[in-house]
């Protein structure tokens, strides 16, 4: 019998609550494990911030959006802080024999450090920018697509309404997947992804023809990371950063709304998305792969199988070496944009 700590870290996602729910009643079931939480990520084992997760706390939780235990950025390796000893006191002083951390690219890199200093570790994969690699598809990603193709059914009919140009930003700080998902279900007449850097001439030539053939207005989908091609546009550049050292994108919706207007004449007003991507409760998909991650996750403990990540490859649930996952992102595929374009203006 095992104790199992968990944590939530990085950025919300619906979905994170059904990964708790599930891991605790795989656990419970297989031979009463007993399941500490430690609040707002790596933050609760730092400051030794933790609750108990029983059959009865984690009842109810699967449609419910963020999750239950809080999470942060916080980084237990930053500069000055003696991360590794005061997660391992607070490991020994709780009792907790394996870890289970939920997050991104930070969380579980952080994640693979205490499994190299020999801390029993199974991740997680949680991004709604889908783009951790070694897991096909990680859950939240669906939640936000439908959360942006809704925006864009509804600003479909007030940009027609005004004869407008409407552009919106979503998230996607180095992958343009939820840009192109909702991009394409929303039927939106331009796409700007972080993998393709965009010129504005390009972008406006596109809304003219499509003006040209009789339609008064236009719908451009951008990802918070979409850049200019080098030397057609200058940017703002932002000092913020956060305990990562990632900077503080957003911006580039308002700087496309100037730009398209000043350049075409037409109209043109921006939709920031923004964290309503991230709220709410879990699509019906999400709610499924966050329940097979939290079961599998209980399944690789229990195996002994430590240093790994939970991942979906086709429709099997399965487990990668952490570093093997976190070697690089996950980016756009070339393929799946082509097809985008192809309704382009």
């Amino acid at each position: 019998m095992a104790r199992v700590g968990l944590l939530t870290g990085g950025g919300d996602c619906p979905g994170l609550n059904a990964v708790i729910r599930a891991a605790v009643r795989r656990g419970l079931a297989d031979g009463g494990h007993s399941f500490v939480g430690f609040r707002y990520g790596w933050a609760g084992l730092l400051e030794d911030d933790a609750l108990e997760l029983t059959l009865e706390s984690t009842a109810g939780i699967l449609p419910r959006g963020g999750t239950i235990l809080g999470t942060s950025r916080t980084n237990p390796f930053a500069k000055g802080r003696d991360g590794l000893g005061k997660i391992r006191r607070t490991l020994e002083s709780r009792g907790v024999d394996a870890l289970i951390p939920i997050g991104g690219e930070d969380t579980l890199g952080a994640a693979l450090r205490l499994h190299s200093e020999g801390i029993p570790v199974v991740g997680v994969p949680k991004t709604i920018d889908n783009d951790l690699a070694g897991t096909d598809m990680t859950f939240g990603f669906q939640t936000a697509v439908q959360i942006v193709t809704d925006a864009v059914d509804r600003l479909h009919t007030t940009a027609e309404s005004h004869n407008r140009v409407i552009v919106v930003e979503v998230m996607g700080r180095h992958a343009g997947w939820i840009a192109t998902h909702a991009g394409i279900a929303g039927g939106a007449d331009a796409i700007l992804v972080p993998e393709r850097p965009f010129d504005i001439e390009e972008v406006c030539a596109r809304l003219r023809r499509r003006h040209e053939r009789g339609r008064s207005f236009s719908i451009v989908v951008v990802a918070e990371g979409a850049t200019p091609r080098e030397g057609t546009l200058q940017t703002r550049e932002g000092t913020a950063t956060d305990a990562f050292g990632h900077a503080r994108l957003g911006g580039i919706g308002t700087l496309l709304e100037r730009e398209i207007e000043s350049h075409t004449g037409y109209e043109t007003r921006v939709t920031i998305l923004g964290h309503v991507q991230r709220g709410g409760t879990p699509v019906a998909f999400d709610r499924v792969l966050a329940t097979r991650f939290g079961v599998a996750a209980m399944d690789a403990i229990a195996a002994g199988r430590f240093g790994t990540m939970v991942a979906l490859r086709g429709t099997e649930i399965i487990e990668v070496d952490l570093e093997e996952a976190l070697r690089e992102p996950k980016l756009l595929d070339p393929a799946l944009y082509e097809t985008a374009e192809l309704f382009f203006g």
